[in-house]
């Protein structure tokens, strides 16, 4: 006896959206895509997907809805847009970061438009999203996790279940500080190195291997000195993920030193023109570039 795979619609498919619904392919998931711009989802096509024209005709009797767009009120909006063509009690699974605050609104909406929400917010950027091995932080209902998990396998390499709605985002803000942090630090340290006529690369020669190393640290140190700036995750998306965190924190009544200092830094590159580049691009800023 077979169960007939869920169909699912995914909306959004900039620089991660692409890589889960690529994998959801891959796992033999019948899957409609939609996107703002549509040539962000054309590669799909190609794939198998069908490509939808609107929000609407992408949810249109889908059994699993996923959104990963920008912020709560883009995803806000975009479901709004298909808020009549939902089949009853559709599962919709969130992988935004939104924060805290985001969450529950979200939540909210899931509530008036029947949907069972499960907060599911990723750590990793775009290549454990192409590798299949995004971290998944879920938070909803018991019974949504049998429907949920087939998606989680096939974007993922595990997944850690809360008990509490909202949680998942509260975690992922908290991981998202400590990935923050790590920049912000490389930036200083590297800059330091050049500043005192040294080369920037002898410090992670220096901690290479040791108790202060790590992959990520050596990944993005390197691309740092190197000047590549192609972007794996966003600035721009850094630095809404920082107002999230220091959102969250102030709430808490919790003093973020580390992510303040880092926000100051993205605004500053941001305003220099570099956006549209990975949040390593923080270290221009520190250059005064």
């Amino acid at each position: 006896m077979t169960t007939e795979a869920p169909t699912i619609a995914l909306l959004g498919t900039g620089t991660m959206g692409l890589p889960v619904g690529r994998n959801l392919l891959k796992a033999g998931l019948p899957l409609r895509a939609w996107n703002r711009n549509p040539d962000k989802a054309a590669p799909l096509a190609d794939a198998g997907a069908t490509i939808a024209a609107s929000p609407g005709d992408a949810v249109s009797g889908a059994d699993i809805v996923i959104t990963m767009l920008y912020d709560a009120d883009s995803v806000a909006e975009v479901m709004t847009q298909a808020k009549d063509r939902f089949a009853p009690s559709t599962t919709w699974i969130q992988l935004t970061t939104v924060g805290v605050a985001g969450a529950q609104q979200l939540a909210e909406l899931a509530d008036e438009l029947s949907l069972v929400y499960v907060d599911s917010p990723v750590l990793g950027t775009k290549k454990p999203a192409e590798d299949g091995a995004l971290v998944v932080l879920a938070a909803g209902p018991d019974e949504a996790r049998p429907t949920c998990q087939p998606v989680y396998d096939a974007i993922g390499s595990r997944t850690i279940w809360l008990n509490r709605p909202g949680d998942a985002s509260k975690l992922k803000l908290v991981a998202n500080a400590w990935v923050i942090a790590v920049m912000e630090g490389l930036a200083e340290s590297l800059t330091l190195a050049g500043a005192l006529g040294l080369d920037p690369g002898l410090f992670l020669e220096a901690v290479k291997g040791g108790a202060m190393d790590a992959p990520y640290v050596q990944l993005k140190g390197n691309t740092m000195i190197a000047g590549d700036w192609t972007p794996s995750f966003g600035l721009s998306n850094a630095d809404k993920d920082a107002r999230l965190i220091l959102a969250a924190a102030q709430s808490a009544g919790v003093d973020m030193a580390i992510t303040q200092a880092a926000h100051d830094y993205f605004n500053q590159a941001i305003d220099a023109g570099h956006g549209d580049k990975d949040l390593s691009a923080i270290l221009l800023a520190h250059r005064g570039g």
